[in-house]
Order: C-alpha cells, then sequence, then structure tokens
C-alpha cells in the first residue's frame, strides 16, 4: 500500500504516490534553482508543470487516478533538465539590426514598382519625401526621370514577399511579374 499526495500542477490538482511526490518535489527545486536569474521563472515553471502533467497523463491507464514513479520517471525524462537561462547582462552589447537595410525593390508599399519604397528604406527617410523628388525632377529632366526609375526597376532585385501581408495591387504585381520575365529572357541570352 502506498501513501497518496494531492499537488497542484499549473493550478490542476493530481493525486502521486509519495515517492512519485518526492521526486516531483526534487525535479521542481532543481528546476526553480537553475532558473532563479530568470525574469520569465514563473511562467517557465507554469509550462513545465503543465508539460509534466501532460505527459503522465498520456502514460496512466484507462481507469488510473494516481501517478506513479513509473508514469513520472518517463515524464521528466522526456522534458530532460532545465539549462539556466540567464537574461543578456546589461553590461553586453545588443547586436544592432543592420543600419544599412539592402537596397531591394518593396512590391508591397509600391505604387509602380516598388522603387521609391527601396530607396526610401535603405535611407531611411520617409518614402513620400523620395516620391516627391521623383515626380518634382520628372519635371526639370523630362524623360531622364523615367529612364532612370525604369533602370533601378531592372537592377534593383524585389525584396520577398510576405505570405501575410494583403495581395499586391494590379499595377505593382504586373510589374514585378514583368520584369522578373524580362530577367529571366536576359539571363537566358547571356548564358
Amino acid at each position: 500500500m502506498q501513501r497518496v499526495t494531492t499537488i497542484s500542477l499549473n493550478r490542476n490538482a493530481y493525486q502521486l504516490e509519495v515517492d512519485a511526490h518526492m521526486r516531483l518535489e526534487q525535479f521542481l527545486t532543481d528546476t526553480e534553482r537553475r532558473l532563479s536569474g530568470n525574469p520569465d521563472r514563473s511562467e517557465i515553471l507554469r509550462d513545465i508543470e503543465q508539460a509534466i502533467a501532460d505527459r503522465c497523463r498520456e502514460r496512466m491507464r484507462q481507469a488510473q487516478t494516481v501517478i506513479t514513479l513509473e508514469e513520472l520517471e518517463p515524464a521528466l525524462a522526456a522534458i530532460g533538465e532545465v539549462e539556466a537561462m540567464h537574461p543578456t547582462p546589461p553590461s553586453a552589447p545588443l547586436q544592432p539590426e543592420s543600419e544599412h537595410p539592402p537596397l531591394q525593390q518593396l512590391s508591397d508599399r509600391a505604387y509602380i514598382s516598388g522603387v521609391c519604397a527601396g530607396l526610401a528604406r535603405s535611407a531611411h527617410i520617409d518614402v513620400t519625401l523620395v516620391r516627391v523628388v521623383a515626380i518634382v525632377s520628372s519635371f526639370f529632366i523630362a524623360g531622364g526621370t523615367i529612364l532612370l526609375y525604369i533602370a533601378l526597376m531592372l537592377l534593383i532585385p524585389y525584396a520577398p514577399l510576405d505570405s501575410h501581408a494583403p495581395p499586391l495591387r494590379k499595377i505593382p504585381r504586373r510589374c514585378r511579374e514583368t520584369v522578373i520575365a524580362i530577367r529571366a529572357k536576359l539571363k537566358t541570352l547571356t548564358s
């Protein structure tokens, strides 16, 4: 005959035999000690408790209501020991994001092909300013701005499309398809 203890794992009641309870208490104490410097310690412990309960429940027979050491040990082995996870010390420099993102056409923000949006992102300036400069320069340089835009459209690579973004508008989609087709034909001609 074994004594049974009722415990709470992630705010759910479970019954454990005494030897299973002692083993679980040792595991959770060790885990809590390893996580002592982690600011997310309580959340991680709740997740671990839930994982233990789920794995024990999977191993229990149909009418079984008490978790034994036989169910607990494989559950703990499946989870493994939690490594000490310390937050980044304040003195350690954080890795900065790229100061100069790659020059790419951004079709999802485009009115035509995304050249202005790509230039604005790369230069860290407002896209509206780039578009205004392009429009104003088209009055002074007439066809030169249009030729420059077409050249940039053919030369600057496209940024990958975001699968979660809304579909492209009609003109940017057609421009992208056309430019990709032209690039493919040029590649076959040069190779």
